[in-house]
């Protein structure tokens, strides 16, 4: 039974992440129930595997450097008040060690996320590209924001094999 519940809870995660990039991509709004999900199935999924507490120390850690980065990130208008805290709950996850991994995936997409929307947000692309659902419309409309939770999922997708919450699987 156990083994069913670890299951279920490393399943959540990645269900959670890409829920989160699908409402960002659509709505350019995150919900504040996946941010909460992810810190609760955190709390859970440590207390399932048990993970020692020096572990969990450092996956909470982690949060909070990632929720102070996060923070920054919104003050600087780079990112949106759901991408900051949908950063931050990704972050125990992961953990400390594979964080630069989360990091780098994380900006990796955001670049190419940018780069392709620069793109379908011509003038060209756009005269070929109307004809679709008004969320479309909205992300190729010159000046629109950037749904950055898509590239926090991809980023948190690419780091989780190596969490310690897998390790432990």
């Amino acid at each position: 039974m156990i083994h069913l519940i670890q299951t279920l809870l490393l399943l959540a995660f990645p269900a959670l992440v890409i829920t989160g990039a699908v409402k960002d991509l659509t709505s350019y709004t995150i919900p504040n129930w996946i941010s909460g999900a992810l810190l609760a199935g955190f709390a859970l999924a440590a207390l399932a595997f048990g993970l020692p507490l020096n572990v969990v120390g450092w996956d909470v850690a982690a949060f909070g450097v990632a929720l102070v980065a996060g923070m920054a990130m919104f003050a600087f208008r780079w990112i949106g008040g759901g991408d900051a805290k949908l950063f931050a709950a990704v972050a125990p996850w992961i953990g400390l060690a594979p964080s630069l991994t989360y990091l780098f995936y994380t900006a990796l997409a955001g670049g190419l996320l940018a780069v392709t929307l620069l793109a379908l947000r011509s003038a060209p692309a756009r005269a070929v590209l109307r004809a679709g659902p008004p969320w479309f419309e909205r992300l190729i409309a010159p000046g629109a924001a950037v749904p950055y939770g898509v590239a926090i999922a991809v980023g948190a997708l690419a780091a989780f094999p190596a969490s310690a919450l897998v390790a432990r699987y």
